[in-house]
């Protein structure tokens, strides 16, 4: 759980466990369902089975990166600012 405030980050935090679990029962109920026809059937079906959760995951990760490099981004921000004073402050002395 690498987000660690508000309440976006619980619910991106949840449904990103959500996620998981469904890609995980995907491809656990897909491959069970097909794997008395054929292992390979089953293997294929278990993949088309976990696709769905992995985008969903892939979107929250996503999700996840974007607010963290924006909060980055924020604290480079405010360090250039810093940087900026500093330096107008010796250039005037």
């Amino acid at each position: 759980m690498r987000l660690q405030n508000g309440a976006l980050s619980f619910v991106v935090n949840f449904l990103l466990g959500v996620a998981w679990a469904a890609a995980l029962l995907g491809a656990i109920t897909s491959f069970l369902a097909f794997y008395p026809e054929n292992l390979l059937l089953a293997i294929v079906s278990a993949f088309l089975g976990a696709l769905p959760g992995m985008v969903s995951v892939l979107l929250l990760e996503h999700i996840i990166t974007a607010k963290e490099r924006h909060l980055e981004l924020k604290k480079q921000t405010a360090l250039l600012e810093q940087l900026l004073i500093q330096k107008e402050n010796n250039t005037v002395e």
